[in-house]
């Protein structure tokens, strides 16, 4: 059996591990980076692919991370922990409490290893390189766990780019007793330590039950260097795996206990699979323990710039520091509102959003771009799908970049990378809590933008990206669009200019005046809106040109000739550019299509841009996009509404090249209400909120179903939007809802009632799944409520903490017409 593993095993960490060097480019970018960012979010668990790695964000530098598995059998490579997957025994995990600048605790809940692991992880500012930081690590057996549970922990470091990173203990074939130190120093950081501390007495390690013992004793901490070269990145997918430079390190411990004991006299497997005490100078370094039962020990980096180095005492102050500071910010800023205000809900509101924030990571390296410019891309002839897919499979494509980005990821083990429409709705209740991070991550964004006002709908940036996405969805094309939900982020920013911020500090939150500079200072607001306003102009007239609609042709009649619009990308299946990828849509598909979603989302970019220019006296441009906004709004009824079905619809051109409406009810029906484009005295407006309350038609028990339970696609096909209740439109619903109920009208007991109702159904079973399952879902079954697709889905699901904040309007009164 051990002989078999030889194979197989530790393939993963050669995988995992040796994509992160990547060679050296620009070095200049690795000051720059550093310096221009706060200092507060200089260091952070910015792999979020990882259940737990920290990096600072700065490209090319120090890179860290955490392995574990239980070790009481040979087949120890199936229970390695270290990228964040789907199907490895979880019963769930994730932040219990997470701030960002100042760190939180994440609970790692692994059932098949028998083991609950917590991360502890603490920033403390100081000097000029983005402070210490310092991780507690521990393991505690779950109730199941065996009598002696046996677990190994490997801690690892790397070096990318220039700098160096050494192991200070001296070399010791027996392994280190007590502190293992690790010394660099790096363009940005400076020079710097860690320490891998050997934890508390009561840490209990195997004893020996074999002569292998005598040679490597397992209350040691054992250290393993390694040089990667340059192109190490493509050995793992150009050469066997054999040849990989990490798994002939592992390989060769095995083979020596072979050849020394044979197959009958093996070592325990807790024995065995550890790495060699090879001390040595490179740009790697493993750092092993192996405990029995319960486990601690801490990982302190201190900044050479700070006046003295991190301490395991100061980190346990800093520990019950950071828990009382959360909560306290938490009670503050985002408390749920009745009926939400019970003690149950508060450690899922924490979880929810300390896994959103948790999910922030910094990505660095090139992406995959075709920037052919063919012509089928412009899709104005019938049957453009196959010309398309023939274009894309020309291959005009190549690298570009690199180039970075700080996003909240849509979720840890499936969607660990940057997602554009996602984004906007991350944000949002960040932008409640944090404000100045909020309009950092937007302002990433932008600067991804090319000259011609594109930005990708999907950052997948560098090798290690690009690791978890299948090839043929790794080309991003300059010609497609993604819903512009940033905008969303910047109308909250404008709004709370509007309403005056917080009017003091928090003097129990040390970086209060940091969150809320651009609140409490409102020139710091302008000045950042006139920053980026070129971007945003460019981006916006980029949407406009791109993905126009065709009104002259089809001798179409409308208030305005040019406000209809198309997404580019469709194929007979989907609309994966609209972010609503197989709702049905006419068929087939034709280049005189409008989409009601697409419009709808113009109107809402048209009306934030408005605004902005109104808030920097930008009057000219305020009074142009006031114009477009007006024509956008009567264009959406004169092209979509359908007076006989009730609803707004997506529109096509039939056989006899006459505009005709094509009706599935469903999300694309209500978009012009979910972006806030009626009012309350609107005349659809009625329509529209009966169908979204009918239970034949979208409502549920658990939230609003994407598409009608009468449509013939309901339940058909992927059923990915053709049934699910997802969060994100669902909050959009909330929200306007709100609006009307809080509006004199004739809409606004319905509207009430309703919010009332959407918003308890929608909060209590996010919560209730969380508690069955351990985690948050990508989406809910319509008719059982059950979290489906991607688990730990902390990206707009968090939207349910701003669900929750919102104010109770069950017993309020209104007025009607």
């Amino acid at each position: 059996m051990l002989a078999n593993w030889r194979s197989s095993a530790f393939a993963f960490v050669v995988i995992s591990l040796l994509p992160y060097f990547i060679a050296a480019q620009d070095q200049e970018i690795l000051g720059g980076a550093a310096k221009t960012s706060n200092e507060s979010l200089l260091w952070g668990p910015y792999r979020p692919n990882l259940y737990f790695g920290v990096k600072p964000r700065i490209p090319l530098s120090l890179s860290t991370g955490l392995l574990w598995a239980k070790v009481d059998d040979y087949h120890v490579q199936e229970n390695f922990r270290h990228t964040c997957e789907q199907n490895e025994g979880m019963a769930g995990y994730g932040w219990d409490e997470y701030d960002v600048r100042n760190g939180g605790r994440q609970t790692i809940h692994d059932a098949g290893n028998k083991l609950d692991l917590t991360t502890e992880f603490v920033k403390f500012p100081g000097g000029q390189n983005g402070g210490s930081w310092g991780v507690r690590v521990k393991g505690t057996p779950r109730d199941d766990a065996p009598s002696r549970l046996m677990s190994t922990v490997i801690f690892y470091a790397s070096m990318e780019g220039l700098g160096t990173l050494a192991v200070e203990n001296e070399p010791n074939e027996l392994g280190h007793e007590g502190t293992v130190t690790l010394k660099g120093q790096a363009n940005g950081l400076g020079e710097f330590t860690i320490d891998i501390t050997a934890g508390p007495d009561t840490n209990q390690h195997p004893p020996r039950t074999h002569d292998a013992y005598g040679s490597k004793p397992l209350d040691r901490t054992m250290v393993a260097s390694f040089q990667a070269p340059e192109e190490a990145i493509w050995q793992t997918k150009r050469r066997s795996l054999d040849e990989a430079l990490l798994f002939n390190h592992m390989k060769s411990q095995i083979d020596e206990y072979i050849e020394k004991y044979g197959n009958e006299n093996t070592p325990p497997p807790w024995q065995t699979f550890t790495i060699g005490n090879e001390v040595r100078e490179g740009n790697l370094h493993l750092i092993q323990k192996v405990f029995e039962g319960a486990f601690e020990f801490d990982i302190l980096y201190s900044s050479g710039s700070s006046s003295k180095p991190l301490t395991s005492e100061e980190l346990s102050k800093g520990i019950t520091r950071t828990t009382e500071s959360f909560a306290a910010r938490f009670n503050k800023i985002l408390m749920p509102k009745s009926p939400f205000d019970k003690p149950k809900y508060q450690p899922f509101a924490k979880s929810m959003f300390s896994n959103l924030i948790g999910g922030i990571g910094y990505f660095y390296g090139d992406a995959v771009v075709d920037r052919s410019y063919a012509t089928e891309y412009e899709e104005e002839n019938e049957g453009f799908w196959q010309e398309t897919a023939e274009a894309r499979n020309r291959g005009g494509f190549k690298l570009e970049g690199p180039s970075e980005l700080y996003t909240s990821i849509p979720s840890r083990p499936f969607f660990p990378r940057g997602f554009l429409w996602d984004e906007g709705f991350h944000l949002l209740p960040v932008a409640e809590w944090d404000m100045d991070l909020t309009l950092e991550i937007v302002r990433s964004w932008f600067k991804l933008m090319d000259d011609d006002g594109w930005i990708g709908r999907e950052q997948i940036l560098g090798a290690e990206a690009r690791s978890k996405v299948p090839v043929e969805f790794q080309i991003q094309y300059p010609h497609y669009a993604n819903p512009p939900t940033l905008f969303l982020v910047l109308e909250t920013l404008i709004d709370k200019i509007l309403s005056g911020g917080p009017s003091t500090l928090d003097t129990s939150d040390t970086y209060d005046s940091i969150r809320n500079a651009h609140l409490q200072e409102p020139e710091q607001a302008l000045a950042y809106l006139k920053e980026i306003y070129p971007l945003l102009r460019r981006h916006y007239f980029w949407y406009r040109r791109t993905q126009w609609g065709d009104i002259k042709s089809y001798d179409r009649d409308a208030f305005s000739t040019k406000e209809a619009y198309r997404w580019r990308g469709r194929t007979p299946e989907h609309i994966l550019t609209s972010g609503l990828d197989d709702y049905p849509r006419p068929q087939p598909p034709h280049p005189g299509e409008l989409h009601t979603d697409l419009i709808s989302w113009l109107g809402m970019m048209t009306r934030s841009m408005r605004r902005i220019a109104e808030t920097i006296k930008e009057t000219d441009d305020a009074t142009e996009f006031a114009g477009y906004e007006k024509a956008i709004i009567r264009n959406i009824d004169d092209l979509h509404w359908d007076s006989e079905a009730k609803t707004y619809c997506d529109a096509t051109i039939d056989d006899y090249e006459e505009s005709i409406h094509v009706c599935h009810k469903g999300y694309i029906s209500i978009f012009p209400f979910m972006t806030g484009l009626l009012p309350p005295d609107s005349p659809r407006l009625g329509a529209v909120l009966d169908l979204i309350s009918d239970p034949e038609e979208l409502w549920s028990e658990y939230g609003i179903r994407s598409l009608s339970k009468k449509d013939e696609f309901y339940e058909t096909g992927e059923n990915y939007w053709r049934s699910p209740i997802w969060m994100n439109m669902n909050y959009m619903i909330v929200k306007n809802l709100h609006v009307i109920a809080k509006s004199t009208g004739p809409h606004q007991k319905q509207a009430r009632d309703m919010y009332t109702k959407l918003r308890s159904n929608l909060v209590n079973n996010v919560y209730n799944e969380w508690e069955r399952t351990g985690f948050a879902w990508e989406q809910y079954n319509p008719a059982t409520g059950a979290g489906q697709r991607t688990q730990h889905f902390t990206g707009w699901t968090s939207l349910v903490v701003k669900i929750m904040m919102m104010e109770d309007l069950s017993g309020e009164k209104h007025d009607e017409l």
